[in-house]
């Protein structure tokens, strides 16, 4: 399995922020995305993830309810927008991916375990 992220590297406090995360080589049809992030100095965090098979997202964290997570599996695609980007939202954002699995609930510690990692996208916010 391979994941790229891409998107804006640098957003303006209260503005919305657009994340991609490109996807192949998964041998199975059912598969997890999530979605992480790792703020300067603490550990790496769950966002949210959304599953292949029912396109179902779940989401997780003290940015639940400024984030949405959407697949366009037709592009081998899965977004992240955050809306009203906060300065503690800076960070390395990374995507994941567990292949052959289907579950509905943000599941961090099964991604740190068995998870495919894309290497990370930096994004700055500025005041």
């Amino acid at each position: 399995v391979q994941l790229v992220e891409s998107g804006e590297g640098l957003v303006r406090a209260g503005e919305s922020l657009k994340l991609s995360c490109s996807f192949s080589g998964f041998t199975f049809d059912d598969f997890v995305i999530g979605w992480f992030r790792r703020a300067p100095g603490k550990e790496r965090e769950g966002l949210g993830c959304i599953n292949s098979i029912d396109r179902s997202v779940d989401y997780t964290g003290p940015v639940k309810g400024r984030i949405s997570i959407s697949g366009d599996y037709d592009k081998s695609t899965v977004h992240l927008l955050m809306s009203n980007v906060k300065p503690e939202d800076a960070g390395v954002y990374y995507c994941a991916a567990i292949d052959g699995v289907t579950f509905g609930v943000m599941w961090p510690e099964k991604f740190e375990q068995v998870g495919s990692w894309g290497k990370g996208t930096q994004v700055t916010v500025s005041s």
